[in-house]
């Protein structure tokens, strides 16, 4: 009894084993706490399509050991008396851990809404993609500036005072990089107007590719050709967009000569055969067919149709079947393609022959 009578910084030995005890069993308890929080957060996240789980399994995956411990400190001392100094001190330092930790849990709860998202949407929505890429990490450095300045104020910085100060070197800042800062607000209207989206095959000006990202300063390409094409947001932004993707059906405008030699009926029967050769396709859209003028060295045919899906590849192999039939059905009905040709007409004058 008289050895845990003994005291040590104005505590006796039983006060500071009750409070080193209680910090350790604190430890234990909310390692086993989280832990088993955090596993049962990770395997309900999987079984069910909603955002919120992940996020919330992402934020319990993002508790510090230091936390913890921190926690654990903070519950120990309670068994002490300390000086109102000390006591301050460390309750600044939980405040400071708290402050952090919590940023920490935001930031992996905003990244976990997004993994989760992509994950689900990727294939399925990729304007949504995109959007939700750039506002979370919009999100991401609003909150790291919310945890600086709470950190600041619990350090006893004028935080008033800094933000103005910071508010004059922002406009030197921005002047200064006036590019880099358009650009990002042009991430931005890309962000909240899409004109292009992640995987859609564009042409900007002379260029022309599929999208693969979208960052803050820069858009990146993938040309036809295979090299990496990479554009500033602003210039995208300022730019006229042809977007291919968003194309619900393709137009199609061909056209060919016969020779003028081609009887008049056959003439008259073959908008009818190319119709006939269009039209049962289940994927096209017959419009018209004419003989639309008398070429230098041929009859000249235009014919319109509509092509039901963007997708070039198909457009293609459409166009080659029309084209092989339209071969197969003028060879059965005699009727000759033309090809440029000229004719001469030599005539010799009376006086040459006497």
């Amino acid at each position: 009894m008289e050895m845990l009578s003994l005291e040590l910084f104005g505590n006796s030995l039983l006060q500071w084993a009750t409070a080193t005890g209680t910090a350790l069993l604190a430890v234990i308890a909310l390692l086993i706490l989280f832990r088993f929080i955090r596993t049962r957060l990770t395997i309900f996240a999987r079984k069910t399509d909603g955002t919120l789980d992940d996020a919330l399994a992402a934020a319990m995956r993002a508790t510090h050991f230091w936390f913890i411990a921190a926690v654990a400190l903070l519950g120990g001392v309670q068994f002490l008396h300390l000086p109102a100094q000390l006591e301050s001190i460390i309750s600044h330092v939980f405040t400071l851990a708290l402050i952090i930790q919590a940023g920490l849990w935001a930031h992996a709860a905003i990244s976990g809404l997004l993994s989760g998202y992509l994950a689900r949407q990727r294939h399925l929505d990729a304007n949504g993609v995109t959007t939700t890429s750039i506002l979370c990490f919009i999100a991401q450095v609003a909150l790291w500036s919310l945890v600086v300045l709470m950190l600041l104020d619990n350090l006893g910085f004028d935080v008033t005072t800094l933000v103005a100060s910071l508010g004059i070197g922002g406009v030197a800042v921005a002047l200064a990089a006036q590019n880099i800062l358009g650009d990002m607000f042009a991430s931005i209207a890309i962000a909240l107007d899409q004109p292009v989206v992640i995987g859609d095959f564009i042409v900007v000006g002379e260029l022309t590719g599929t999208v693969e990202r979208i960052g803050l300063k820069t858009t990146h390409l993938r040309s036809l050709s295979g090299e990496a094409i990479v554009l500033s947001n602003s210039d995208l932004v300022n730019s006229r967009i042809r977007n291919y993707k968003r194309m619900s059906e393709r137009r199609v405008v061909f056209g060919f000569g016969v020779t003028y030699d081609t009887p008049p009926d056959k003439l008259r029967n073959i908008p009818v055969v190319v119709e006939r050769i269009i039209g049962p396709d289940p994927l096209t859209r017959f419009d018209r067919a004419h003989f639309a003028t008398f070429g230098a060295s041929a009859l000249e045919f235009e014919v319109v149709y509509h092509v039901k899906s963007p997708d070039y590849g198909q457009f293609m192999d459409i166009q080659q079947r029309i084209n092989l039939e339209l071969i197969d059905a003028f060879q059965a009905s005699g009727i000759e393609f033309a090809f440029p040709t000229q004719t001469v007409h030599l005539v010799t004058p009376a006086d040459a022959i006497q």
